[in-house]
């Protein structure tokens, strides 16, 4: 399972069962930490999940900003939460490709608001996928 964290929502994605297919999933409308990791602890029972890679924003510069510091603050809660290894992978670029593959396929900006983050999370999480497999190979 992927997560893109913003301030607002949560994307989340997940592989099949072979890992070799990210997809999108559902966004997740952020409230609480408690009521995310609640939300997110109940996913990952429902779909069996047993990795979770989450987004880490990383300037063009390569270098960590503050939002990568809380991103940092906010997956070692979630992780200690579901007593499960977070690991985290650069999401850059992941919303606006998700942004311009709907673009691409006719979607109006307004109807991507509901979908967006839920893409960036798949495309990260196929970003990770891609890069182990490789690895594997």
């Amino acid at each position: 399972m992927a997560l893109d964290l913003g301030d607002r929502r949560i994307g989340v994605a997940l592989s099949d069962p072979t890992r070799i297919i990210a997809k999108p999933l559902l966004v997740i409308k952020r409230k609480s930490r408690l009521e995310d990791f609640s939300r997110l602890k109940e996913i990952v029972k429902s779909h069996s999940v047993d990795h979770l890679v989450i987004g880490l924003p990383v300037n063009l510069s390569g270098h960590e900003g503050q939002r990568a510091v809380w991103t940092r603050d906010y997956a070692a809660a979630l992780s200690a939460f579901l007593q499960m290894k977070a690991e985290l992978w650069d999401e850059s670029f992941s919303t606006k490709d998700a942004e311009d593959s709907l673009r691409l396929r006719g979607i109006s900006p307004k109807s991507q608001r509901s979908r967006i983050d839920a893409i960036a999370a798949a495309l990260i999480l196929q970003s990770y996928l891609d890069s182990h497999q490789k690895a594997i190979t």
